[in-house]
């Protein structure tokens, strides 16, 4: 994609999907912008060993604009379980911080199959799943270690965490609802240490000027104006409609993404 208006048009309406879909869901805007901009900058020609990491931590860089606006719309509905997310951030953010680490280590085609395969997961889950059992009960002591392992595999493959966040939520006990907005929360921490993880790389060969380590800053810009109008928008429905249907189209885009990722 040659022309530039093109370019930053293609930008914002992904920005515009994410933020929607972030605050719907409260998945994380990470699985629209990951798969898109891994298309977009290789239609650039960004070398395939730096493309999927360019759209990994351009992403995660995202979220942290998406995350806030999605929360303060999800905290005005009252649906932030903010003692859950004094709880979890600690652990999610040292997970976050050591997957963005090593993931900047990963080959590109390792880390564009676990991108691919990471979306086809969540595409069976959204899709399978009606809406989700509210069980459990209260979480036991030391339960929040899980953040450890939730934030390290939500920065490798550049994503909010609200896929495995929000599930983890409703086993301890909270409704659906309320574990969509508290997921959103977690979000932010994650993005913040992915974020820093991939900018502190001192090796980023073949990322568009001008870029911070492996964040290419004109599509963080573009991306996250889109998605901080568009996330509350999308909170805002989430305590309005049911997701259902929305989520299994969702799971469909899922795999025609992931499937073409694994393709190559």
């Amino acid at each position: 994609m040659a022309d530039p208006a093109g370019y930053l048009a293609a930008l914002l309406a992904v920005g515009a999907l994410a933020g929607l879909l972030a605050g719907l869901l409260g998945v994380g805007g990470g699985l629209v912008v990951v798969p898109a901009l891994t298309l977009l900058l290789g239609s650039r020609g960004v070398p395939a060993g730096a493309v999927v990491h360019t759209a990994v931590a351009t992403s995660l860089a995202t979220i942290a604009v998406t995350s806030i606006a999605s929360v303060r719309a999800h905290h005005r509905a009252g649906a932030v379980a903010w003692e859950r997310v004094r709880r979890l951030a600690p652990p999610i953010a040292a997970g976050a911080l050591g997957g963005a680490l090593l993931a900047a280590r990963v080959p590109g085609e390792g880390l564009r199959a676990l991108v691919g395969l990471f979306e086809l997961a969540v595409a069976v889950r959204i899709g399978s799943a009606g809406r989700p059992r509210e069980a459990g009960g209260p979480a036991r002591p030391g339960a929040a270690v899980w953040g450890v392992p939730i934030g390290a595999l939500s920065a490798l493959v550049g994503v909010g965490g609200g896929t495995l966040t929000v599930p983890y939520l409703i086993h301890l006990g909270e409704k659906v609802h309320r574990a969509v907005g508290t997921g959103a929360a977690c979000g932010l921490p994650i993005a913040l240490a992915g974020t820093l993880g991939f900018a502190l790389a001192d090796h980023a060969p073949g990322v568009p000027l001008p870029h911070l380590g492996y964040i290419h800053l004109p599509a963080f810009a573009a991306i996250a104006a889109a998605s901080w109008v568009c996330a509350p928008w999308g909170a805002r429905l989430a305590h309005r409609l049911p997701a259902d249907a929305l989520r299994r189209v969702f799971a469909g885009f899922l795999v025609v993404v992931a499937v073409r990722l694994l393709m190559g």
